[in-house]
């Protein structure tokens, strides 16, 4: 049974606020080291700082509302309310980084009211945490009002410098561009608004997508994300260079002109600030998780963590395709055959592997790509005629292996809910828990966009529909992870950031040796990604002559300790691994963990991660730099004083580069214990990756 110590201390303090005197309230982190003032400043604004140890780490910031119809939340507010809280819990997570989560906050609720407006009463909820701060604002019922049209959220983020900054562009519809380290007063999105590799792209202001992840002067480092978001649109951020302030800009509909329509009462989504001294401590964040509702479903043991392969890399080489023919005769290059699926299902078995992806499988991949009428171009039940999906799903649970299903929408979610509960009805019924969906191309209707509320509300009409079918989703082209998965942990991973495929088949030469110690610190601050690692073959030869990855294939197995996913794909063909020792890795390495540590980090340049697999004693560690190679010490003393360990250590060869001679590789073994000091060398793109089992 899951054990759960809670406290919960409740002091509720009631006042008039009517003098200056009465118009701020301060509220503390449990150790201090974080410090919220909410004020009202001249005319009855209400604003917020935030203090670090004593320094201001958010200046004077002001909130606030524009209404379609109805009077701005501004100015001329009293507080006539203030609620204190303190909160301490431990948590277990079903999945995940770690088992237990420790919930420890200080609450603060400001009731707000200005009886000369329509809307006329709302409240700002603060929650305070050791490692970061969130806000949100509740809007209770209004007197004759039943819902209220969003033009604009005006929360303000007021910076107190010119911060180092690692960003995306605030993209309407899609999360995937390399991230840029630039000043603050250097971030310009609009330059990024065109952009050759990407399906769709939407950037109407120079603003920036979240998670961003900043750097003082002094060393502290800021993350700025939400959580929770629920029945809301998507928020970026918006860029003030002259002002060095950041303030909400919400993702729009042009088909209705606003931002949301929302019925009372409602509460917004949490506006996140991870707060840390080292760039390591905001990896071991669980803020955005914290903010976030228990557990809906209850028991979801149908699901299990799990690695996989699949019918996927192989189109992206070009050497097969998703579609079945060219102007209806089949043209023999088809991938989701049930020939080739039964080749993966066997080695997946013969190497321990739970299940096989097979994209392609269905009807409809010849007239998606390029049309702009995609309604009604997929179904979601029909497969190819060389695809025998009942035989492949036989064969696969004869051999211990579960299918994963795969849903590409076409960007036409009207057309993907139509036939959502046919669709995961078969999957029910043939005994298949998760899918993969996808989103590629302009959202139909025009004039919608993937992170709108209209899309923000489809995203969780799936994942509540495949909760009722015992149906994970694994979901690509998505709306941001805001830690929803404690809430539904049927979220099991997505996708949203630029992943391995953009290796394959990009113009730009693909990801760069810096992108993923970058994503580390940015994308991965919201939870897990499937970037779909583990490529042997890293030149494509003889698919791709143009294109490689950028990476050594020592860290192409560092990746699936560093990289977090309750499902990790070996995502290169069945030939490359092969009489493979380093594939032996991947085959260790666990996928759901009882414990995480991040060791070492900057942003952009290395990081360092250990892992405990759960109901074992087993340990991993990943460790991957950037085009820089570097030394790192480890100190293994986060290992069970108890115990010795045989280390297998998979490292960069002494030849090694990134570029130059990507597959050299060095395994060894030795005897590790909790005393042991290793310094490891990491060469240009390369990385290192370290299984530690018990000795007996």
């Amino acid at each position: 049974m899951k054990k759960i110590i809670a406290f919960l201390f409740v002091l509720l303090v009631t006042s008039s606020c009517t003098s200056s005197n009465n118009d701020s309230v301060n509220v503390y982190s449990p150790s201090k080291n974080i410090e919220v003032n909410f004020q009202l400043l001249d005319e009855g604004i209400p604003a917020y700082l935030v203090k670090f140890n004593g320094i201001s780490v958010i200046d004077t910031s002001k909130l606030g509302f524009d209404f379609k119809e109805f009077s701005a939340i501004k100015k001329n507010f009293k507080i006539v309310d203030v609620q204190e809280n303190s909160f301490n819990e431990t948590w277990q997570m079903p999945w995940g980084e770690t088992k237990d989560v420790v919930n420890n906050y200080n609450e603060i609720i400001v009731t707000l009211q200005n009886s000369d407006i329509e809307i006329s009463t709302f409240k700002i909820h603060f929650k305070v945490y050791d490692d970061g701060i969130g806000f949100r604002y509740e809007f209770p019922h209004q007197n004759n009002i039943d819902s209220i049209i969003i033009l604009d959220e005006n929360t303000e983020f007021n910076l107190t410098e010119n911060h180092t900054c690692w960003w995306i562009p605030g993209d309407w519809d899609i999360y995937e561009h390399l991230y840029n380290k630039t000043s603050f007063t250097e971030i310009d999105a609009l330059a990024k608004a065109k952009h050759v590799n990407l399906a769709q792209t939407y950037i109407p202001e120079n603003a920036v997508n979240t998670p961003v992840t900043m750097r003082t002067s002094d060393g502290i480092h800021l993350s700025f994300h939400e959580a929770n978001l629920t029945d809301y649109p998507g928020m970026t951020l918006k860029i003030d260079k002259d002002k060095l302030l950041m303030s909400s800009e919400l993702v729009g509909s042009d088909r209705l002109g606003f931002k949301a329509k929302l019925k009372f009462p409602f509460n917004t989504p949490w506006r996140t600030i991870q707060i840390a001294n080292k760039a390591a401590e905001l990896i071991d964040s669980k803020l955005i998780v914290n903010l976030n509702e228990p557990n809906k479903l209850g028991d979801i043991s149908w699901f299990k963590p799990k690695k996989y392969m699949g019918i996927w890399w192989e189109m992206h080489l070009g050497k097969s395709q998703w579609s079945y023919s060219n102007n209806g005769k089949p043209h023999g290059l088809h991938g989701a055959t049930t020939e080739n699926a039964k080749a993966f299902i066997d080695f997946a078995s013969e190497n321990g592997f739970g299940g096989v992806l097979v994209e392609g499988w269905n009807t409809g991949w010849e007239k998606w790509v390029g049309f702009e009428d995609r309604e009604g171009v997929f179904d979601f039940v029909t497969p190819y005629p060389d695809y025998n999906l009942e035989e492949v799903v036989r064969y696969a649970k004869e051999k211990g292996v579960e299918i994963i299903m795969h849903h590409e929408t076409s960007a036409a979610p009207r057309t993907y809910e139509q036939q959502l509960d046919t669709a995961f009805a078969l999957m029910k019924r043939l005994g298949i828990h998760s899918v993969k969906t996808g989103y590629v191309g302009k959202i139909i209707p025009k004039g919608e966009y993937h992170h709108g509320h209209w899309m923000v509300k489809h995203y969780r009409k799936v994942l509540e529909t495949a909760a009722k079918y015992q149906v994970a989703v694994n979901a690509h082209e998505p709306i941001k992870d805001t830690g929803i998965r404690r809430t539904y942990p049927n979220a099991i991973s997505r996708e949203g950031m630029r992943g391995q495929e953009f290796n394959a088949w990009s113009s730009d030469g693909g990801n760069p040796p810096n992108h993923l110690p970058t994503v580390a610190f940015t994308r991965m601050l919201a939870g897990p990604f499937d970037f779909t690692p583990g490529v042997f073959n890293i030149k494509l030869e003889p698919y791709k002559k143009d294109n490689q990855v950028n990476t050594t294939l020592a860290q192409q197995l560092a990746l699936y300790v560093v990289i977090y996913s309750p499902i990790q794909m070996a995502c290169d063909l069945i030939e490359n691994y092969k009489d493979q020792p380093a594939f032996q890795f991947i085959k260790d390495v666990g996928v759901d963990w009882d414990k995480s540590i991040t060791l070492n980090g900057e942003v952009g340049e290395f990081v360092t991660i250990a892992r405990k697999e759960k109901n074992n004693d087993n340990w991993f560690v990943g460790s991957i730099t950037s085009e820089v190679a570097r030394d790192i010490e480890i100190d293994f003393g986060f290992l069970d004083a108890k115990l010795k360990y045989n280390a297998t250590i998979y490292q960069d060869g002494k030849n090694a580069h990134w570029n130059d001679n990507p597959t050299d590789i060095e395994i060894k073994n030795m005897e590790i214990d909790k005393n042991s000091k290793i310094n490891f060398h990491l060469v240009a793109g390369g990385g290192f990756a370290i299984s530690l089992v018990p000795i007996k």
